[in-house]
């Protein structure tokens, strides 16, 4: 598991993103079992995450952060990333960040492809 923690701080909100191989829905949901046995994971607000199957097959799930999901989908098929789960850890800081939430997944998905090219 890669994992990158204080990646981005907006008005309280932290963020994090941890990503690692995966073939199969139930290798996703195995991933983000091992990543909530971390107990700051599993309280976290949200831990939204995405992955594009080498058959083509998106999964996703956006944690209670609506169409959070949907933007790590994309940029995974932007980059050609497959059987890669990518998961953005949000812990709620007390201000609503309207759109600006979907700029601060963006800044975090962009942070694990990097560090995965480097």
């Amino acid at each position: 598991m890669l994992q990158l923690t204080n990646v981005v701080t907006d008005r309280g909100s932290k963020y994090a993103v941890s990503g690692g191989p995966v073939t199969d829905r139930k290798a996703a949901d195995s991933f983000l079992k091992t990543l909530k046995r971390d107990k700051k994971f599993a309280k976290a607000t949200h831990n939204t995450w995405a992955v594009l199957l080498s058959d083509g097959t998106p999964l996703k799930g956006d944690d209670g952060e609506s169409g959070a999901g949907m933007v790590i989908l994309r940029m995974l098929e932007r980059e050609g990333l497959q059987d890669h789960i990518v998961v953005v850890t949000r812990w709620y800081g007390g201000t609503k960040l309207g759109g600006d939430r979907f700029r601060r997944v963006q800044d975090c998905v962009r942070a694990y492809i990097g560090m995965l090219s480097a």
